[in-house]
């Protein structure tokens, strides 16, 4: 063990695990080419008065959770904990908007919070965030949860379900906090103390505790599907007739709340049955009022998070890695062939071919056991004997047949 190791809750991602993590990522990137977004890669480090103002100051993340520091000017600056506010003051910062039409965008990144460490949930955590500005529609809402369903699909990822509710708009959601609040008052003293505090901030919050007290009170306390106006109710089942007509089952769940205080409207999550109590995989939502409350325009927002730690983590149960197995296998046989073993691999890299050698001479028999442990369909031995000639010796390890070729013309190999 060094003396120096990793950081609480900051966890290196080994080469055996990086396959997983590409594919991953590499589907992200795929699948956002065909559904028409673009790539947005916003910074790790932001004014901490982007969250306070966009997430919400009595949320968790922003009184419990961030990395906050004082840089050299007195600037209050903070590791990003999530990508939508950022990627929302991108958008207004640099005027993509501008053209009316909807912005597709997604991020792929780490964030950061402080919070215990556990399964698939770390300090430093990665996240795929995808976000649609622009388009306040129903259908937008739909293809969004199209394309987070289609992503996790395409990943072979088991047991999935969708969840979705509603929490309404700026027209329907304070009489429903002033009934939620009239509740939860009569039942104070059964909610735990960041609760008790919530209550006068945001009542809402209140429904996204984890404890089990509290959410033995919310289940009986009003829900906001019942006290939606028509527009939402519209809005809502505009939203479900599409996902049927697109074959995605859903599941409407009436507690499903978002944690952060910016959303609207749609609201939804991604489970799967394999990560136990700590579930869920993805989440989302409609967040109309984000922008108008970072001092932009009334943009209308839409989008999700995917968390890559607890992806991983489902793939790693459903997925045999395959390890890279190289074209060839450059076995240098003398101290004077490292040179020429050297150039020879470089050049047949450059031809797109995977090549994996070792740069120290060594025996024949130790080479081949390499090479065979690696995998490497054809070995090529390089020697005296083959420098003396400006040939190289090539095995092919499965049927064991040996041929030799030319050290300068590389068009056979």
């Amino acid at each position: 063990m060094p003396e120096i190791t990793a950081v609480r809750g900051f966890k290196d991602i080994l080469p055996d695990q990086a396959q997983l993590w590409c594919l991953a990522e590499d589907k992200a990137r795929d699948l956002a080419r065909r559904f028409g977004y673009s790539e947005l890669r916003v910074p790790l480090l932001e004014r901490t008065e982007l969250f306070a103002r966009g997430i919400g100051e009595a949320t968790d993340i922003v009184e419990k959770e961030m990395y906050t520091f004082e840089d050299r000017s007195g600037d209050k600056i903070t590791l990003r904990p999530e990508a939508t506010a950022g990627m929302a003051r991108a958008v207004l910062e640099n005027n993509l908007a501008q053209t009316g039409s909807p912005v597709r965008l997604f991020c792929l990144g780490p964030m950061f919070r402080y919070e215990r460490p556990q399964k698939g949930r770390q300090r430093q955590f990665h996240q795929l965030d995808v976000e649609v500005f622009g388009d306040e529609g129903p259908f937008i809402d739909a293809e969004v949860i199209a394309l987070l369903c289609t992503f996790l699909t395409e990943l072979e990822l088991p047991e999935v379900r969708v969840e979705l509710n509603s929490l309404g708009c700026g027209q329907c959601r304070p009489a429903f906090r002033e009934k939620l609040t009239s509740f939860l008052t009569s039942r104070r003293s059964d909610l735990c103390p960041d609760c008790q505090r919530r209550l006068l901030l945001n009542p809402l919050r209140v429904l996204d505790c984890k404890t089990e007290t509290c959410q033995a009170v919310a289940l009986n306390g009003p829900d906001m599907a019942g006290n939606l106006c028509p527009d939402c109710r519209a809005h809502l089942a505009s939203v479900t007739a599409s996902l049927e007509n697109l074959n995605i089952p859903y599941r409407i769940n009436k507690r499903l709340v978002r944690g952060l205080d910016y959303y609207t409207r749609t609201a939804f999550e991604v489970h799967s049955g394999r990560l136990g109590a700590q579930n869920a995989v993805a989440g989302g939502g409609r967040y109309d009022g984000l922008c108008r409350q970072l001092g932009g325009p009334d943009l209308p927002g839409i989008g999700f998070a995917v968390g890559l730690e607890r992806l991983i983590l489902i793939m790693n149960q459903t997925r045999a890695l395959k390890p890279h197995i190289p074209d060839y296998y450059v076995a240098v046989l003398s101290p004077e062939a490292l040179g020429p073993g050297l150039a020879l691999a470089h050049k047949l890299r450059l031809k797109g071919l995977t090549v994996s050698a070792d740069w120290t001479a060594g025996g024949l028999k130790s080479r081949l056991k390499r090479a065979d442990r690696l995998g490497a369909k054809k070995v090529i031995m390089l020697g005296t004997d083959e420098l003396a000639q400006n040939m190289a010796t090539v095995r092919n390890m499965e049927t064991k047949e040996q041929h030799t070729m030319s050290l300068t013309d590389h068009s056979a190999y």
